[in-house]
């Protein structure tokens, strides 16, 4: 990773203020920047609050950004044993209770695993989430192509070895662009798969999200990468399922970027998503 990579996490990572609440035998570890509406961001399966690396700056110019690390993942604790998409996001609701103010509004976006466990927080929370924002979320029961087996990690893999692992994984499935893979990427990707205790990929290919979308009162949204190796070439589905649950849903593709669509493309990723937010503002409560 170059230094000035290092710098940009470090700065961010510095900025934050902290708070943890309370997940299995320690904490979940919150990150929050910024004033003004709360956006709480909840991040795909094998990674961490970082998977939002390149949106927490502009976001947090307007709002203030709210980051989970998921239980078992990042720097939070597991949670207690069998665990489901449900019960970690009881954790992750519970958890809200003190990072928000009590029956304060807040905008929820969730990334692909996050997308999951954020269904079930906004089905609790009623009327509190002012949007939920859907990004490459899986767990919809929907087609998808072939996709290549990740590669496994071996035993004592030297740095440079796993470096390029995992350089080859985020090719198969976060980032349509290879030439998008940089030395940032591939750091952040080994430091959150080495970091990852619960296991979300099982629960990828279920229809656990479709069944709790037409139970959630919030205006619902979604945000596509056009290559994205979880929907792609069915990306449509996903738009229709959305539209038919809640017609009239806004649902942007990304052109040429994958399933990371917010890390690979974030220009075009953060216009869309800010427009969105304000949009909802604009509505009032």
């Amino acid at each position: 990773m170059t230094e000035s990579c290092a710098d940009s996490l470090d700065l961010l990572a510095r900025d934050a203020v902290t708070i943890g609440t309370p997940c299995g035998d320690g904490d979940m570890v919150w990150r929050c920047w910024g004033d003004g509406p709360a956006v709480v961001l909840l991040h795909g399966g094998y990674g961490s609050w970082t998977h939002w690396l390149r949106n927490i700056g502009p976001l947090k110019e307007r709002y203030r950004v709210i980051a989970a690390d998921l239980p078992g993942l990042g720097q939070s604790a597991m949670p207690p044993v069998p665990y489901t998409p449900q019960s970690i996001a009881e954790i992750v609701d519970r958890g809200l209770d003190t990072v928000l103010a009590a029956r304060e509004r807040f905008h929820l976006v969730g990334f692909s695993f996050g997308a999951l466990i954020g269904s079930y927080v906004a089905r609790s929370r009623a009327e509190q989430p002012r949007s939920f924002t859907l990004v490459g979320a899986a767990s919809m029961g929907l087609r998808r192509g072939p996709m290549e087996e990740l590669r496994p990690m071996r035993h004592r893999m030297s740095a440079d070895d796993l470096a390029e692992l995992q350089r080859t994984n985020l090719a198969i499935l976060m980032i349509a662009d290879a030439a998008r893979i940089d030395d940032l990427a591939i750091h952040l990707q080994t430091e959150n798969v080495a970091r990852a205790r619960v296991r979300s990929r099982p629960f990828a290919p279920t229809d656990l999200l479709r069944r709790v979308l037409p139970e959630i009162a919030a205006p619902l949204g979604g945000i596509w990468g056009e290559y994205d190796a979880t929907a792609y070439p069915y990306v449509d589905e996903r738009r229709e399922l959305l539209q038919t649950i809640r017609p009239g849903t806004p649902f942007d593709v990304i052109a040429g970027a994958g399933h990371w669509v917010q890390y690979e493309a974030p220009h075009a990723f953060n216009r869309v998503l800010l427009d969105r937010l304000q949009a909802r503002e604009g509505e009032g409560d």
